[in-house]
């Protein structure tokens, strides 16, 4: 198990490498920047100052090296787009809004997902069931930027009933970010549930249990829901990131001041320091959270160990 957990970790680590070289390079190679002469004009002197002050005039490789180096010692330089506060502050400031948004979203959308996709199980091959598949692929493709905007015509321009955007000065701001935001979320859930839960009513056990005389509902809470359940966590891990994160579109078009806003305008600005900073905060979520998913499943289960030691040889 120590040999497998550091294996993981190491190739955690690399893909964080990777990704933070990838993520400097690309963002250096877009044409334009923070100090873009024709979004900012400014005399060539004050260009070259600008430069110099935040290291532009460097190689690449070094401006990277000096970030990292940096970021490794916790100093994640100064946001250009609120110089009165440094990386860490900013993301500090707004991370509980996304995770007070997320969280709300999170929750209604697995009582709401288990419920439904459970309900279509049982009435497979009904108008019900037609219905929960309909609901489930529609909140898979539909992006998140066309819910909202679908959500702001109908409630705040036809009716008239809720506020465009905001945060922290009425309920009813909350609303239509968090139907927009569990929309997704809670089609997915629904999905698995139902192909879970139909599975294992036609495993064997279940069909034994019956066999026995057990009730419907004795099956159902013995055998079933705590069987059907288990492959549903397994999905938690990479929703929980991204309700962590944020969304980035949801955010920006109700202008609720948390971490995707943010990200959403580092990107348009040309915020290198943020723009870094988030995209590692993101991916370090991300795999980490894979991580030790890895981990429990290998605990869990000792074959996930042999068969990973079968694959790299």
């Amino acid at each position: 198990m120590i040999r497998y957990t550091a294996q993981r970790f190491l190739g955690l680590i690399g893909v964080l490498f990777v990704i933070s070289i990838l993520t400097f390079v690309i963002m250096h190679a877009i044409p334009g920047g923070p100090f873009d002469p024709y979004q900012m004009p400014v005399s060539p002197s004050t260009q070259k100052y600008l430069d110099a002050k935040y290291g532009f005039d460097k190689p690449l490789y070094e401006q990277y090296a000096k970030y990292m180096w940096a970021a490794l010692h916790g100093d994640f330089g100064i946001p250009f787009q609120s110089p009165s506060e440094t990386v860490t502050g900013l993301i500090a400031r707004t991370w509980k809004v996304s995770v007070i948004l997320g969280g709300i979203a999170l929750l209604i959308s697995y009582s709401l997902g288990i419920l439904l996709g459970f309900i279509a199980a049982m009435y497979q091959n009904t108008w019900i069931d037609y219905l929960s598949v309909m609901f489930a692929v529609l909140g898979i493709v539909a992006p998140s930027f066309v819910v909202s905007l679908l959500l702001l015509y109908i409630f705040s321009i036809w009716l008239d009933l809720l506020p465009t955007g905001g945060w922290g000065d009425s309920w009813k701001q909350i609303v239509m970010p968090v139907l927009a935001f569990s929309f997704g979320l809670t089609a997915i859930v629904a999905r698995y549930t139902r192909s879970s839960v139909i599975e294992v009513l036609r495993s064997d056990f279940v069909r034994a249990a019956r066999a026995k005389g057990l009730s419907r509902t004795a099956v159902l809470q013995r055998h079933v829901l705590r069987n059907a359940l288990t492959p549903i966590v397994t999905i938690a891990g990479p929703m929980f990131a991204g309700v962590i994160t944020g969304t980035f579109f949801i955010e920006s078009i109700f202008r609720i001041p948390g971490i995707g806003m943010y990200f959403t305008q580092s990107a348009f600005e040309r915020d290198y320091p943020m723009i870094m900073a988030l995209t590692l905060l993101f991916a370090t979520l991300i795999v980490t959270i894979y991580f030790v998913t890895d981990l429990v499943y290998a605990w869990i289960d000792p074959r996930v160990r042999i068969i990973g030691r079968n694959e790299r040889g």
